[in-house]
């Protein structure tokens, strides 16, 4: 069975504003245009109920106010929006900050600190807690003892002591009331290689095998889990994090993105990490959505200069996509005018027809007409599939945007080929898209009579985890900034194959 489309955008095509969705599955490459869908795939039987209904996630941050609104509080309200929590907050310290540095910080009264907690904490359901600046000991003990007041789910503490700028946010006195009360209570520690170092003495990490060592060290003090972030160690060429649940010990690859806005990374992702715990995620996964999350936003900082920085044609990004792998091709445009589009769907579908991968068109039926397209893929809020079908006929290849059970049913009911499914992973080239996570995959999955394509975040470090999965219609993985925002495309496209196809080998 061959394989279907997605979503997703190409960030970094340099004549035209143009963007690339690629899939990638491991099966084989499929021929030109199929039989209508009825003798295209089988039919697999699936529930059809609902994804029950779940209170809204709620996050506490108890943290410094940041005035540039770059870290702390502000930007764990954003993070925390982004991944469709609700984020209430304490403010520990005010703080005069711009991009630059720390100016100056202003301690909130410890009372202060302690009836801001009793306020949310006794009329609100807070699901997470999550912490940033606790500028001295009396603030983290006043933590701990509202805590033990008001229990909650989890609590995830960011051991914020120096700011990304060298300012010093937390007084050295604090590590000892940090290592002995604060890390017991939590369920995940998330220090930076500085901070693993100040817990540790001055200990110098220098390596992965230094950061496993850390973790370890860490844990002893009483957490259930240490995230060590390398983000930090600059001669490292990717950006490794260390995750020590006790047991074992699992290294977070990313790509090092180059960039100098790194403030607020270190805020963004602890409060990732609460957001997917408040709704119901396992750990592990949290962390992975988190990690996603803050590459996704660096590798958005970094958009505007990616054309000149790669200088790729489409049709140069295309031949190389399709000689690494690709399977399918999605051109997506919103910007351009209609002239401009046309002329690079042309270009797409001409390199395309040549080596026999088909090309769809986001969202618009006219483009895929006047270029002679393969199909259409249409969201939630375009022209239904059924409509599509009677413009294109019926030996084209239709996809639809799905993110629950009974916009799959719809898919299936209005007679389209494929549903993209996500995001399941936060993405920057897609805005305001609420993610799904492993979980809302799983219950479209199985509530879909139609093969499905993983969309959303999708890259390397995580695409085998998705496949993983072991849906039986989950048939392959859509990306954009994992294999474009990149020197080689050819290279990114082959190691995203490889790694597919040994999944599905296992």
């Amino acid at each position: 069975m061959a394989a279907a489309p997605q979503q997703s955008v190409h960030p970094s095509l340099p004549s035209s504003t143009s963007t690339l969705r690629l899939l990638i599955s491991s099966s084989p490459r499929r021929p030109p245009p199929p039989p209508p869908r009825a003798r295209r795939y089988n039919r697999l039987a699936a529930s059809a109920s609902a994804a029950r209904e779940m209170p809204w996630p709620h996050v506490l941050t108890v943290a410094g106010s940041d005035s540039g609104g770059g870290a702390g509080i502000q930007a764990d309200i954003k993070a925390c929006a982004a991944l469709g929590a609700y984020c209430s907050s304490v403010v520990t310290a005010v703080t005069a900050q711009n991009t630059a540095g720390v100016q100056g910080i202003h301690v909130v009264p410890e009372e202060f600190i302690r009836e801001q907690l009793n306020s949310v904490l006794s009329d609100m359901s807070v699901d997470v807690v999550k912490t940033g600046m606790l500028p001295s000991i009396g603030v983290v003990r006043v933590l701990c003892e509202s805590l033990k007041k008001f229990p909650v789910k989890a609590l995830v503490v960011d051991p914020v002591m120096v700011s990304t700028s060298g300012d010093i946010l937390s007084e050295s006195s604090t590590l000892s009331v940090y290592r002995d009360e604060l890390f017991a209570m939590a369920d995940i520690v998330t220090p930076n290689v500085k901070e693993a170092s100040r817990l540790l003495g001055g200990v110098s990490l220098r390596t992965v095998s230094d950061m496993r060592n850390a973790a370890e060290s860490i844990y002893k003090f009483g957490p259930k889990h240490v995230l060590v972030k390398g983000g930090d160690m600059l001669e490292s060429s990717d950006a490794t994090d260390v995750f020590f649940d006790g047991k074992e010990f699992i290294e977070l690859h990313a790509h090092r993105i180059k960039t100098h806005n790194t403030h607020g990374t270190g805020c963004t992702l602890a409060s990732c990490i609460a957001s997917e715990l408040a709704k119901g995620a396992t750990m592990l996964h949290a962390v992975q959505v988190a990690k996603n999350f803050v590459e996704s936003a660096l590798h958005h900082m970094t958009d505007s200069g990616m054309n000149k920085k790669w200088g790729r044609s489409i049709k140069e990004a295309v031949q190389a996509a399709i000689e690494g792998g690709a399977t399918i091709v999605q051109l997506r445009e919103k910007d351009s005018e209609t002239r401009e589009f046309l002329e690079a769907a042309k270009a797409c579908m001409e390199i395309c027809k040549s080596s026999g991968v088909p090309l769809l068109i986001n969202d618009r039926v006219d483009i895929a007409l006047a270029c002679n397209a393969d199909g259409v893929h249409v969201g939630q809020s375009d022209m239904s599939a059924h409509e599509v079908r009677e413009l294109l006929g019926p030996g084209k290849i239709i996809g639809v945007s799905c993110k629950t059970p009974a916009q799959a049913q719809q898919a299936w009911n209005d007679g389209a080929d494929y549903i993209g499914c996500g995001g399941v992973f936060p993405t920057s080239t897609k805005a305001n898209n609420p993610t799904l996570g492993f979980d809302g995959l799983k219950t479209v999955c199985l509530a879909s009579k139609l093969p499905v394509v993983a969309i959303g975040g999708i890259n390397a470090s995580n695409a085998g985890s998705v496949m993983e999965l072991g849906l039986p219609n989950l048939k392959g993985v859509a990306v954009v900034s994992a294999l474009f925002d990149r020197p080689s495309v050819v290279a990114e496209t082959r190691n995203m194959k490889s790694i597919l196809t040994n999944t599905s080998r296992t």
